[in-house]
């Protein structure tokens, strides 16, 4: 009897000496190899697998201590992929709490209003925080692998600054771009002048692509859409610059020449008339809606002031007389 009871103690105590073990090791702070720590949890990670890359990069954690602890709190199937930054002072509580709620590193890339798919591609490859999965891709694979329907890739990626965690694929930030301009086309179409000598939404975007081009100060942007819509409805050359250097493609050297203008690409709206085959450029929300709903003009011609404002006139003699004074003087 007295040997029974020495043995329950025991058992007793073991028990007790292990939760407050436990408890001692959920509450303490995690001894880290620096600071700060970092590390990536790919896609599809286990507990396990993502308790030994913590392990790995620093944190004074067996990677069984905390896959143990995850499954005794129910979140072994709750961690969440990206890039983490651990700081001291963190519990091993307090690491679950970050790995499930998915507090990841943000990193970010601007899309600018006027740039073209060629400098969005340069600048998701220079990304240092995103996974390069497009760069052996072609613009047709892209486009087939984000799930867009068009043949051809420009203006079809809405300008905003995309938040996106470490190591994100560089496919998933165009996706969201992707799917970001489908509605806002969508909205400046049905906002539409019902006048405009427009067929599709397509066309607006490309229309729109071109007043994202051609205008240097923001008020000016209705006037210049008005100007490219009175020319479409009288069948004029619209004769913009910037169709024709998009046509020159990595020729242009920053000098646009007189041949230049005469030669003819698709994308020549000088020999060629109505609008190019695709857009120039991606347009911003402004841009479509000047495109959309122009308003009443008999502007036919502008030039730049050379201050980032234009000059709009309504005939060619008022137009040559605008290019002397701004251009020629």
């Amino acid at each position: 009897m007295r040997t029974f009871k020495i043995v329950l103690l025991l058992v007793i105590l073991a028990f007790l000496g292990a939760i407050v073990g436990a408890s001692w090791f959920t509450v303490r702070h995690l001894p880290m190899r620096s600071d700060t720590v970092t590390f990536s949890i790919p896609p599809g990670a286990s507990l396990r697998a993502a308790a030994q890359i913590i392990e790995a990069a620093g944190v004074d954690l067996a990677a069984w201590q905390l896959e143990i602890l995850g499954r005794a709190m129910g979140r072994s199937a709750k961690i969440k992929a990206g890039s983490y930054e651990l700081e001291s002072g963190l519990t091993a509580t307090g690491l679950l709490d970050k790995l499930t709620r998915g507090d990841v590193l943000f990193s970010e890339l601007v899309l600018v209003e006027g740039k073209t798919f060629r400098q969005f591609r340069a600048a998701l490859n220079e990304h240092p925080d995103l996974s390069h999965d497009s760069i052996k891709l072609s613009d047709q694979q892209i486009l087939k692998a984000i799930g867009a329907k068009e043949p051809h890739p420009e203006g079809l990626f809405f300008p905003d600054t995309y938040l996106f965690g470490k190591g994100s694929s560089d496919l998933d930030v165009l996706r969201r771009a992707y799917k970001a301009m489908q509605p806002k086309i969508a909205d400046a179409w049905a906002k539409r002048e019902s006048t405009i000598p427009l067929k599709t939404p397509y066309e607006l975007l490309i229309l729109a692509s071109i007043v994202e081009k051609e205008t240097g100060l923001a008020a000016d942007r209705p006037q210049v859409a008005a100007v490219f819509v009175n020319r479409l409805r009288r069948n004029m050359l619209l004769q913009t610059d910037p169709t024709v250097i998009y046509g020159l493609g990595e020729r242009f050297d920053g000098n646009l020449r007189k041949v230049d203008l005469v030669t003819d690409t698709p994308w020549n709206t000088y020999t060629r008339v109505g609008l190019p085959p695709t857009p120039i450029a991606v347009p911003g929300m402004a841009s479509l809606l000047a495109a959309a709903k122009p308003p009443p003009s008999d502007m036919l011609y502008f030039v730049a002031r050379g201050d980032g404002s234009s000059e709009f006139s309504a005939s060619l003699d008022e137009h040559n007389a605008a290019v002397a004074k701004y251009q020629k003087r």
